[in-house]
């Protein structure tokens, strides 16, 4: 399976956006998308015709990279989202934002979603009490998602809940911080995802 290995701040610059792909060091002043807020590469500052492809595809590959899916991962979701009730675009959106590796990441079990990813396939994580190590796994309503006995010691996971106030928790999560465990008290809603996504254009472009 394809997988990015590069520079993660490069994908905030190509994107226009902060992605928040490397956790605390987004906020920090040391952010490379701060301290160069145009495009990577020779011609990044050079002025291009913009068209309507170029902002569906560039809408995909944000919405792609923030979640951290590769190609076929994106499209199969989108795919299932197609085949729900409702608006297929928040349905997409919906979702990626039940998936275990993002709920752990909401949660503030990881800096990231990357790490909360790593967390999940190194065996780290437990959904209602039972170990689940697939980060592509979705989270139902009422479901407890907690970080097992063993590896609350753990300096990262302490240091990432430490942090979770700055990014605040989303309504549909419940944390328990002396735990180490939060309830799905429902699904997401619309409203819930304040990150800059145009999901209209990402049907538009698989549309065509």
């Amino acid at each position: 399976m394809a997988k990015y290995t590069g520079a993660v701040c490069r994908l905030c610059r190509r994107e226009n956006t902060k992605l928040f792909l490397k956790g605390d060091r987004c906020y920090s002043d040391k952010c490379a998308y701060d301290r160069k807020s145009y495009p990577p590469g020779q011609h990044g500052q050079r002025r291009t015709k913009v068209t309507d492809y170029a902002l569906q595809l560039r809408e995909k590959q944000k919405v792609k990279r923030i979640y951290g899916l590769t190609e076929s991962q994106f499209h199969l979701t989108f795919k299932h989202a197609e085949r729900q009730k409702g608006i297929t675009g928040t349905n997409l959106l919906v979702l990626l934002e039940r998936r275990l590796d993002n709920v752990v990441f909401r949660l503030g079990f990881a800096n990231s979603r990357s790490q909360a990813r790593q967390m999940v396939n190194h065996g780290h994580i437990t959904i209602n009490g039972r170990k689940v190590d697939i980060p592509s796994a979705l989270v139902s309503m009422g479901d407890v998602v907690s970080v097992r006995e063993k590896s609350r010691k753990m300096a990262v996971i302490i240091d990432s809940m430490e942090a979770v106030a700055r990014r605040g928790l989303p309504q549909w999560l419940d944390l328990e911080k002396e735990k180490f465990s939060g309830v799905v008290k429902s699904y997401p809603v619309r409203e819930d995802l304040t990150m800059p996504m145009q999901e209209q254009l990402v049907v538009e472009l698989y549309s065509k």
